[in-house]
């Protein structure tokens, strides 16, 4: 009788330890682990010193600001015609012309030139141009030739730049949307910082870009924890690039706390009532 008193008695002990390591168990695999929140992890920046960047292409629909300047401030504003270059875009808004003819280097400042769906822009005494596929520099030495071999302008000189160059970041960051830059060489991390960077859930190893260029989509991975992230040519993002942040499995653990606490209530009152029992048993 008295060994089978003291079975009885440690019968409710043993079980509220066993739900006690249960229930410590399951808290410590909620908790998420903070290697899986670091970045660049193990860089060796000697290796990775170089950098390696990829010329943005022009596409149809990008809208490009075009500047040309020569040694004839007069020469370069009759040719260039600012005015004649004046488009609608979006809901309506003009983005006119301006000219800076008044500088000693003779420049004139062209905004607003839409490449059209064949890929072409048009220009005053130029005629039509085909600019998409080219880089910035290839489109700006294919006009300085033109006027120069068109005895248009001496010593003409022309700078061009993406005026929509925008990226989309969505997923788990802190501000999703799309965001439009005055520059036109932006980076993963960049573009994450304008979004407000992940969330405490988001996948920082598995990066989605959704790039589209002449018509032909293609994606990339990037994982932000690796420093080879830097050798990737989805790192630098191009105009109208789309970043997706996939949630980690630490969100569905978040999302399920409710759960974890009812199963932790429940099982200190099963507990509770496994002692009283055996209490009231004696």
């Amino acid at each position: 009788m008295k060994n089978s008193s003291l079975r009885h008695h440690a019968h409710p002990l043993h079980f509220f330890s066993v739900v006690t390591a249960i229930f410590i168990i399951i808290l410590s695999t909620s908790c998420s682990n903070v290697k899986n929140l670091q970045y660049l992890q193990g860089i060796d920046s000697a290796r990775l010193g170089k950098v390696q960047y990829g010329e943005p292409i022009i596409q149809k629909g990008d809208l490009l600001g075009i500047t040309v300047y020569s040694d004839d401030p007069l020469a370069t504003a009759a040719v260039t015609n600012p005015l004649a270059n004046t488009v609608n875009i979006g809901s309506g808004n003009t983005a006119g012309a301006s000219s800076e003819g008044g500088t000693s280097s003779g420049a004139s400042t062209l905004q607003g030139f839409i490449v059209s769906q064949t890929g072409e822009i048009q220009l005053y005494k130029l005629g039509s141009i085909i600019a998409e596929g080219k880089t910035k520099k290839q489109l700006a030495d294919t006009l300085t030739l033109m006027y120069a071999n068109q005895g248009l302008l001496k010593n003409p000189y022309v700078e061009v730049r993406f005026m929509n160059y925008k990226i989309t970041i969505i997923g788990e960051v802190n501000r999703p949307g799309s965001f439009s830059v005055p520059v036109d060489k932006l980076t993963a991390f960049e573009a994450i910082g304008l979004a407000g960077d992940l969330t405490l859930y988001g996948r920082r190893d598995n990066v989605l870009v959704v790039r589209e260029t002449n018509g032909v989509r293609s994606m990339g991975r990037l994982n932000l924890q690796d420093p080879n992230v830097f050798k990737s040519p989805y790192y630098y993002l191009q105009q109208n690039d789309m970043v997706v942040i996939d949630v980690g499995k630490n969100k569905a653990v978040q999302n399920n706390q409710a759960t974890i606490q009812y199963i932790s209530i429940a099982a200190s009152l099963i507990s509770i009532a496994a002692i009283v029992t055996t209490l009231f048993r004696r």
